[in-house]
């Protein structure tokens, strides 16, 4: 017979989905964008450098952002304010587009980057016609970023060696791939 100690054992309790939204951008964002616009950790794996006022933001937003034709603000679930930016660029081949995101800081680990990639998949290959396969490149040592992307149904593919030169320094980057046919993933 197996006696109780009134101490029951439980499964760890599940953590709720995050929620977010993708909504186009508009000027109105600026603001919001120096959270992560202006932080050199969130810009470290990016293109840009971080900004030091909203003038050239504002100008980024107006002649890149805009006109771009699909790049989207990060919002959480009933709420009007970006938390970060999430793109999917043609290449010249119509029927490929790369994945890039940036995401303040104070909303990192949470799962706000994958309910973000998640919520793009979703919606992508419906707004650009002849699109059939997304790609992301990270930089090696960012195994977060890489996480994000197999949490959503990204396959890594290999490791692209010498790839890129980012802020001066050649980077090994490694290769993910979502086609039209795969299976958005919906479950840490």
């Amino acid at each position: 017979m197996e006696h109780s100690t009134g101490q029951e054992s439980h499964p760890p309790a599940k953590k709720p989905a995050v929620e977010v939204t993708l909504r186009r951008f508009t000027l109105a964002y600026v603001d919001a964008m120096m959270a992560w616009a202006s932080d050199p950790l969130a810009a470290a794996p990016c293109r840009w450098e971080p900004y030091a006022s909203t003038e050239p933001l504002l100008a980024y937003l107006r002649d890149a952002v805009l006109p771009h034709p699909w790049f989207r603000a990060i919002c959480l679930a009933g709420e009007d304010r970006p938390v970060g930016a999430i793109s999917v660029s043609p290449t010249e081949d119509g029927c490929r587009a790369e994945l890039g995101y940036v995401l303040a800081r104070a909303h990192w680990g949470k799962g706000v980057a994958t309910a973000a990639v998640r919520r793009a998949l979703e919606t992508v290959f419906g707004d650009v016609e002849g699109l059939l396969r997304v790609e992301a490149l990270v930089d090696v040592p960012n195994v977060a970023s890489q996480r994000v992307l197999e949490k959503a149904g990204f396959t890594r593919e290999a490791v692209l060696r010498s790839y890129c030169v980012l802020k001066g320094r050649v980077k090994d980057m490694v290769i993910h791939s979502f086609i039209s046919t795969d299976t958005v993933m919906q479950q840490d």
